[in-house]
């Protein structure tokens, strides 16, 4: 459903996005990663037709999204940072504003439903918190029933209530078949929504792949606070420490545990905050070199 290949942008001598591919399937929900500059924002706007492409070719639904706008359009819903309001119009009223520009919108009712604010209808969008600001940002994109959903950040600012709403929202938007690109900084939101992603840095990509297959091969961690007068090379394992906080990664991390716990007991030592974690994406995005974070 969207095709990027050996993708090009530049602005003036700066390359933001440097010969980038990937590809996303129907349906699925793909998670663009990166740290602020990396060339997230600048890919997907030129996958919503925003920004002409410098080189290499973009495909959103067959079709090419800067010259044939106004048909992608019609299939793609998004979600940027931020959203120009009328702070004076409730937010009902913003909605319906909306649906004079979209093709077979939603109802009013329904779009509001799907974002959560149903309760806020009457209320003036400048009264609005950050987080529901985010959450009417979000009806709008899902007004047009769209077939593509571009989700730039889409959680940010809201509270932890809201933030598992949202993602009950496009985890069922992906059910009924909507292909989700989704940009964010909360890694834990990625690997909860995602099936594939991609990590960029400087405009290039430095890791992707599916999430459950490249986690799976990493292995996990063991964490636990180092016992008073333990050293880090006494331990059987070899152990990072940070802030007095052992870290042990290893490709079975519950044998590793049981290693540790072992050799512990046997000199009557007790390993507090014990933790055995399977690798995450956090993980995986602090394991790669600095410069590609």
């Amino acid at each position: 459903m969207i095709e990027v290949n050996e993708l090009r942008k530049s602005y003036g001598s700066y390359a933001a996005v440097k010969g980038v591919s990937f590809e996303v399937a129907p349906g699925e929900i793909f998670a663009l990663l990166g740290r602020n500059g990396a060339g997230k924002t600048t890919t997907v706007e030129v996958l919503a037709g925003f920004q002409r492409p410098d080189g290499g070719t973009v495909r959103v639904a067959g079709l090419d999204p800067w010259s044939d706008r106004a048909a992608v359009r019609q299939r793609v819903g998004i979600m940027l940072q931020e959203a120009g309001f009328f702070p004076d119009l409730t937010v009902a009223r913003t909605v319906a504003v909306w649906r004079d520009f979209t093709a077979a919108p939603r109802p009013v009712g329904e779009a509001l439903d799907l974002a959560g604010l149903s309760d806020k209808a009457r209320t003036r969008v400048r009264q609005l918190s950050g987080g529901e600001k985010r959450r009417l940002d979000l009806a709008l994109a899902l007004l047009g029933r769209p077939d593509v959903l571009f989700l730039d950040e889409p959680t940010a600012g809201m509270d932890p209530e809201a933030r598992a709403n949202t993602w009950e929202v496009v985890s069922a938007l992906a059910a009924r078949g909507t292909t989700i690109l989704l940009t964010t900084h909360y890694l834990e939101e990625a690997q909860r929504l995602a099936s594939s992603m991609a990590i960029m840095d400087e405009g290039e990509i430095v890791a992707a792949g599916g999430i459950a297959e490249t986690l799976a091969g990493r292995g996990g961690r063991v964490a636990f606070r180092l016992p008073a007068g333990v050293a880090a090379d006494d331990l059987p394992l070899p152990v990072t420490v940070e802030g007095g906080t052992a870290v042990c990664r290893a490709e079975d991390p519950d044998l590793a545990a049981q290693t540790l716990l072992t050799w512990a007991a046997g000199r009557g030592l007790r390993l507090s905050g014990l933790e055995v974690r399977a690798a995450t994406l956090e993980d995986l995005f602090l394991d790669l070199p600095r410069s590609a974070r």
